[in-house]
């Protein structure tokens, strides 16, 4: 199993995260995106968006980072990670979908402009990622994981951009529950960190 990533990305920090937490055997392959390595054709065979990260499980390639974390549940047959009832099933998937969107329009898009050089404005997404915050902590004020007793690849798909927000001048210190929630998610067994860059808040 090779997982192409990159170590700045947040996508890939969440495929690497849960391969770690799962304890499957992996091969980490960084993808040069200074370079333009994720254009190149070799890598657009893999990932026609061209895009970290990509999953190559023995020729079965799955790209885009919460694609993977379903394939991963589903390979590890881990039902605690990826609920197989339809309520636990589709309380995961609103998750995965706030991941794709207010996750990539808010905390994510902010640090894109501080460690990437992103064409965003400032204001905009850092107000987008206050909103999301106010939502999270509201949901984790009363629990501990977003769905049910225990984490599962909703907690995984929010953690990365989330955690490293003050990289883009996202400032975390008024939501006590998701700071709470990002050092249960830290405790876990087997959790490797997402790199952590000196820009915005975190300077």
């Amino acid at each position: 199993m090779k997982l192409y990533h990159h170590p700045l990305s947040g996508h890939s920090h969440r495929a690497r995260l849960l391969v770690s937490l799962l304890g499957l055997p992996h091969e980490l392959v960084e993808v040069d995106l200074k370079a333009g390595a994720h254009k190149s054709p070799e890598f657009l065979t893999l990932n026609p968006f061209g895009q970290v990260p990509v999953l190559d499980d023995a020729g079965v390639v799955i790209a885009d980072s919460n694609a993977i974390l379903v394939y991963l549940a589903k390979k590890a047959g881990r039902t605690d990670w990826l609920p197989e009832d339809p309520r636990g099933a589709a309380a995961v998937q609103r998750w995965l979908s706030v991941a794709a969107g207010e996750v990539a329009y808010g905390p994510a898009a902010a640090r894109l402009i501080t460690v990437f050089g992103a064409p965003y404005n400032a204001d905009e997404v850092i107000t987008r990622a206050h909103a999301l915050l106010e939502k999270l902590q509201n949901r984790l004020s009363g629990q501990d994981w977003l769905v049910g007793e225990r984490p599962t690849i909703a907690d995984v798909a929010i953690y990365s951009y989330v955690a490293r927000a003050p990289e883009g001048n996202v400032d975390l210190s008024g939501y006590p529950a998701v700071n709470a929630f990002l050092r249960r998610v830290e405790a876990l067994p087997g959790f490797v960190p997402f790199a952590q860059t000196p820009v915005g808040l975190a300077a």
